[in-house]
């Protein structure tokens, strides 16, 4: 992959943000240039050698145990077990949500590349991990008491990702993996349409908790799925939350552990709900400074990957890539936002492989939804 990347990524002066006013009319967009111009504006590929590198992530990591964050609420001594009996299908990759999208990750590559080498064995794994009764009981610890809310909305977001992933792949493998996830994947869903309505007020941060991300991939499903009771939900929730914005501060972004930029997540969500010429005038308001053909936000810079939450920087590389492809798509006017979309992959690109666990675990998934978006050029 580095014969695709050719980043000076020694020169970048990692000091160079504590200059940076923190109020929205001081920001200095010059120092964005300056780190940015370090790292290359080619575009990344995703090749089969490429693709064998990141499959090793999630197969590194999908069937490990340990360590691991439950995230769980107790109700009693009985609910003290282990990750594997409690999330048979989903215990690896430290955390439940990053062990689905872990096992999307998967799919989505041999969708792209069906000869990658270990597809048998990557396919086994599916099966193994994905299986009915496996499944049964993931949606069984989503029923009791204290799990109602579990993983909402972000890991609910990844399994329909998942769910997706699965239903578009022509492959005998991926109808019994949809066969088996499918209570789980009806669960969700169910989910989705019950919760937001009961949301007064969107979350505008950069993590797990983030709306627009999680009706953005389960829009994606219900797009796919022709699920109309789930699109409706998603569109009167999106339009009462976000219809009205504008000058979202941009310059604020990313926080210390962000790993999604709630003012670009917010306008690749609207991409997809909005007719393009009305889309154009909310964009507009919203976000005036991306027109600029001179526009430069700094990539987010990461002082330590074995630092579970310094390392989320590399993350939010990676969504903004996505998120600005999606604003960018069909839209010339935004076009100039592909340099700064690969400068972002390929800052981070390099450093997650063979690097800390911390990083290791879930950024695979981060960087194939990223370069696969790139398909949309």
């Amino acid at each position: 992959m580095k014969h695709y990347l050719i980043i000076a990524l020694a020169s970048i002066c990692f000091n160079c943000t504590d200059s940076k006013k923190n109020g929205g009319d001081n920001h200095d967009s010059s120092l964005d240039v300056k780190i940015n111009s370090e790292i290359s504006q080619e575009t990344p590929k995703l090749g089969i050698e490429e693709a064998k590198e990141l499959a090793g992530l999630p197969l590194h990591c999908i069937n490990i145990e340990y360590p691991n964050k439950l995230s769980q609420t107790l109700g009693g001594d009985d609910d003290l077990k282990s990750p594997t009996e409690l999330h048979p299908a989903f215990y690896g990759c430290f955390d439940w949500h990053s062990s689905v999208h872990g096992h999307w990750s998967l799919v989505s590559l041999l969708k792209l590349f069906p000869h990658i080498e270990n597809a048998e064995i990557i396919k086994q794994n599916l099966l193994n991990n994905i299986s009915k009764e496996n499944i049964e009981a993931e949606v069984a610890y989503f029923e009791k008491k204290y799990n109602k809310s579990y993983e909402r909305t972000y890991g609910w977001a990844w399994l329909l990702k998942l769910a997706e992933e699965i239903h578009t792949w022509d492959d005998e493998t991926g109808r019994q993996l949809e066969r088996n996830l499918q209570p789980l994947t009806n669960l969700l869903v169910q989910k989705y349409i019950e919760f937001l309505p009961k949301l007064n007020y969107p979350q505008r941060v950069g993590t797990h908790a983030n709306t627009a991300f999680g009706l953005s991939f389960a829009y994606d499903y219900a797009e796919t799925l022709n699920n109309e009771d789930l699109k409706e939900a998603i569109n009167e929730r999106s339009f009462y939350f976000y219809k009205n914005d504008r000058d979202c501060p941009l310059n604020w972004e990313p926080s210390g552990s962000d790993f999604l930029s709630p003012c670009l997540e917010e306008a690749a969500l609207m991409k997809r709900l909005l007719p393009i010429h009305e889309y154009k005038i909310w964009l507009h308001e919203f976000l005036p400074q991306l027109k600029d053909k001179n526009f430069s936000i700094e990539v987010g810079v990461v002082s330590d990957r074995t630092d579970g939450y310094l390392v989320h920087l590399d993350g939010v590389n990676f969504s903004r890539a996505w998120s600005l492809n999606k604003i960018a798509e069909g839209l010339p006017e935004y076009a100039h936002l592909r340099a700064l979309e690969n400068q972002h992959i390929n800052y981070s690109l390099p450093s997650i492989f063979g690097d800390d666990y911390m990083g290791g675990h879930w950024l695979g998934s981060f960087a194939i939804y990223a370069l696969k978006s790139k398909g949309n050029d």
